[in-house]
């Protein structure tokens, strides 16, 4: 696959783009910190870090897709099931920081991890590695369920 910039940096600086209007919705982390949290709750800095490489790691896959010669309904398929997933992933913030509806936000992440699922099958039937690229945000999307239920139990 031939390297091309200008798409590539169009899809880290979309994905980079939701990542911020989420933090945006969400109004910080400040109040998360004051929350009983369940057992491996990592230390509020280590989410912004994973956020940041998760992100560009589906801007990667979403830019392979993009370049593939393959079918373009196929490929138009599996990017809008992209764009949803990412849309749903900057409003849950949202939900869980600025209203602090927090089962609310376990459901819409429910629905993400459902839209992911599909989106990294879509993306894995028309190349391996854009599949492969969104395991680990499909993973860290369980372990946000997992923590966002917890809080929610807790407080």
């Amino acid at each position: 696959m031939k390297l091309r910039w200008k798409p590539l940096f169009v899809s880290i600086l979309a994905a980079l783009a939701a990542g911020g209007a989420g933090a945006l919705l969400g109004g910080g982390m400040g109040s998360f910190e004051a929350l009983a949290k369940p057992p491996l709750s990592p230390p509020g800095w280590v989410f912004p870090a994973v956020w940041t490489l998760l992100y560009i790691m589906m801007a990667a896959a979403a830019w392979r897709i993009y370049l593939l010669h393959g079918p373009a309904a196929a490929r138009r398929r599996a990017l809008r099931l992209y764009a949803a997933q990412l849309a749903v992933n900057a409003l849950w913030p949202g939900l869980f920081f600025g209203l602090g509806l927090y089962w609310a936000a376990a459901v819409w992440l429910g629905v993400l991890i459902a839209l992911v699922v599909m989106c990294e099958s879509a993306f894995r039937r028309l190349d391996d590695l854009a599949g492969l690229l969104l395991i680990p945000y499909l993973l860290w999307c369980a372990f946000a369920l997992y923590l966002n239920i917890g809080v929610a139990a807790l407080n």
